[in-house]
């Protein structure tokens, strides 16, 4: 605790993988009018793993699964090993999801932002109520 009484909380850092333009603004901003400082969007595979390879702190993620014709898979298998939760945003039908990445959550584009709120609250990290919701 500080000396002023308020304890310094470190702001929920979620990383968002997406190269469509306007989702991952809409994401961003989503993300940013409750609270959420937004790590990236990284547009590829290769700008992911380099936010992934800062000393930030995430804690969640958002997967386009298909990113410039890349699939996200490894960065997903590198979110796992760190122990960061993730959550496929994609217009992909489940049954086109492997085996191993089957059972991880998934939002249908265009996500709805009660939904992803939901899922991040779910994971313990909180937001404040946007003004426009």
């Amino acid at each position: 605790m500080s000396d002023s009484g308020f304890l310094n909380v470190e702001p929920h850092r979620v990383l968002v993988v997406e190269d469509e333009y306007l989702v991952a603004i809409d994401l961003a901003t989503s993300l940013e009018e409750v609270g959420i400082h937004v790590v990236g969007p990284a547009g590829s595979v290769d700008e992911a793993f380099k936010l992934l390879n800062t000393k930030c702190r995430l804690h969640a993620a958002l997967l386009d699964i298909n990113v410039r014709d890349q699939l996200v898979y490894p960065v997903a298998d590198a979110l796992t090993a760190r122990g960061v939760p993730f959550l496929f945003t994609t217009g992909y039908d489940a049954v086109i999801i492997p085996p191993p990445y089957a059972a991880a959550p998934r939002c249908q584009k265009p996500v709805e932002k009660k939904k992803l709120i939901c899922w991040l609250s779910g994971l313990g990290i909180p937001s404040r109520t946007a003004k426009s919701a």
